[in-house]
């Protein structure tokens, strides 16, 4: 998606900070969220990227700051309506076949069978579906995760890690599928730990190190930032480091 200045403002998160015990996870936090834009939350392990994200889809009590939706503050129990969070390291009903899995949801979030079977293939997940979620391997278990949120409905999709287990070709095609997605009308929040895969489907980055905003933006603006004309990411992040 090609940002411009029109783009308009899906969520607002103003001042998060939150502390276990003495140890400071995050600190006054803020940045926006653009409708259908592909934003890429940026950091090493540590950094506060995982707390950020069960922050803002109120997974954990924060200490201070609000997440607010065109404006408004939007409450803990009403963003399971505007967001749906796809956590890393999950293997939820690891007993059952991913076919009933993948029809449960279909039910629950009322999408219809041609939807379903059209993720399903987008995917690649045919040979998965007589098999126990549980005898998945890294890659196939994360696709299928992956198809649970596609056949979600809520308006922000957000992604801890969803390149996670996947080689280069799976990886590239599921780029190619979550651009669809924010084509189609969706905004995506993903957590992405290889620089080089944020720079291929992100059109902005949060930078985030020691639970501390480095920065936000473009990768030009990051670059006018960090004070340096060329080079990615990682000489972004080194730059402001």
């Amino acid at each position: 998606m090609n940002l411009t200045a029109s783009s308009s403002e899906y969520l607002q998160i103003n001042n998060i900070s939150k502390h276990y015990g003495d140890i400071q996870a995050l600190k006054d936090v803020s940045f926006d969220i653009r409708q259908t834009e592909i934003l890429g939350l940026i950091g090493p392990n540590g950094s506060g990227k995982t707390t950020l994200l069960e922050g803002i889809a109120g997974l954990i009590p924060l200490n201070s700051g609000t997440v607010l939706h065109h404006g408004k503050i939007l409450s803990v129990p009403h963003r399971k309506q505007q967001m749906f969070y796809l956590p890393d390291g999950i293997m939820p009903y690891s007993e059952l076949p991913v076919s009933r899995v993948l029809e449960f949801f279909s039910r629950l979030f009322g999408v219809q069978a041609h939807r379903m079977n059209t993720v399903i293939t987008q995917l690649g997940l045919e040979p998965t579906l007589g098999k126990k979620v549980k005898a998945l391997s890294k890659g196939f278990n994360r696709r299928y995760l992956l198809a649970v949120a596609l056949l979600s409905t809520q308006p922000l999709l957000i992604l801890d890690e969803p390149f996670d287990g996947l080689d280069l070709r799976q990886m590239l095609g599921v780029i190619d599928i979550l651009k669809q997605t924010s084509s189609r009308g969706r905004t995506l929040l993903l957590s992405i730990h290889q620089l080089a895969d944020a720079q291929r489907i992100c059109d902005r980055f949060i930078l985030l190190d020691g639970g501390k905003l480095l920065g936000m933006g473009t990768l030009e603006a990051l670059r006018t930032k960090a004070g340096i004309t060329e080079g990615g990411l990682e000489e972004v992040f080194l730059a402001l480091t």
